[in-house]
């Protein structure tokens, strides 16, 4: 792929990261009147349907294709993926209250600094010893944000003990993206299935809808508007995402990245109409500079970076 290409491709990918700043918000604002399993399999089905639209028949020839995608991509890739959605999308629904809904967001957005760990325990990307520090920050980080302003460890415990659900589908989030980036990087071979993936979600969503005793779903005025729109930045964030780490320039990626936590809190502070304490925003802070400075561990020195090409 030439530069131009990959250029493209970087800037295609950088558009999941403004998508992304909303979900966190917006999938809290349609869980508490349709449910959180409900609210979630709602969510799915209209970003399933965003993409069918967008992509069209190209999308479907493209899925035609499928035996030709490589088996890790398409299973291993696809059951991480709906893992990960259900994971996150229930967690949030499963919050007591929209700050607690905040908290998880910001757990969930681990992922940037733990891909690059990962990256580098597989063999996949080179570091500097303080990659272990700048992921000691962002663990810091987050201690703020679920300590609050008393912040020990019996009280950190007693936090994640009061909803150990939904904190403990955060955290299993913030480990199962990392994985999939990394694997449909290796094998998705320049192949886009997120629409199937996305699809594959919302079908196991409805199942357990199915299953379970929920009450029935609420639907005031502006419900559908939400549902919507939080359908279609997903759709829109994942189809970038997914063609930027394939094509793009990962690096470039993984930095914009990193800034997704602060971008969320904002929009889902003012969304969800919540003010968080200090500790929160601090927690916040210290988890983006905790992402750079492993960002910054992989990066090549200038010279290295000139000989092999690198941007």
């Amino acid at each position: 792929m030439n530069a131009a290409a990959a250029q493209k491709a970087t800037a295609i990918g950088l558009i999941a990261v403004l998508c992304w700043s909303c979900t966190i918000g917006l999938m809290r604002a349609v869980a508490e009147p349709l449910g959180a399993v409900g609210g979630a399999a709602s969510l799915y089905t209209m970003a399933a349907l965003c993409i069918a639209v967008v992509r069209g028949r190209k999308g479907w020839r493209e899925l035609a294709r499928w035996r030709s995608m490589h088996p890790v991509y398409l299973w291993g890739c696809g059951a991480l993926f709906v893992v990960y959605e259900i994971c996150l999308s229930v967690a949030v629904g499963l919050a007591d209250d929209r700050s607690q809904a905040m908290e998880i967001g910001v757990i969930n957005y681990l992922w940037p600094s733990l891909t690059i760990a990962f990256a580098v325990l597989w063999g996949q990307q080179h570091a500097r010893w303080w990659l272990w520090p700048g992921l000691l920050i962002c663990l810091w980080g987050l201690a703020r944000v679920l300590g609050g302003e008393s912040f020990s460890l019996s009280t950190l415990w007693l936090h994640v003990q009061g909803n150990p659900a939904a904190y403990g589908m955060a955290f299993a989030a913030a480990l199962l993206w990392p994985s999939y980036s990394l694997l449909a990087r290796r094998y998705g071979a320049g192949f886009n299935a997120v629409g199937l993936f996305v699809t594959w979600t919302a079908i196991a969503l409805w199942l357990q809808w199915l299953r379970q005793d929920a009450a029935p779903m609420q639907w005031p005025g502006s419900t559908a508007l939400q549902l919507f729109l939080a359908g279609a930045l997903t759709a829109l964030g994942y189809s970038c995402w997914e063609h930027g780490i394939q094509h793009g320039k990962l690096a470039v990626l993984a930095a914009a990245s990193y800034f997704t936590p602060v971008l969320s809190a904002l929009t889902a502070s003012l969304l969800l109409q919540v003010l968080p304490g200090w500790s929160f925003w601090q927690g916040v802070v210290l988890v983006t500079l905790g992402s750079l400075i492993c960002w910054w561990a992989t990066r090549a020195p200038t010279t290295e970076r000139s000989e092999h090409g690198a941007g």
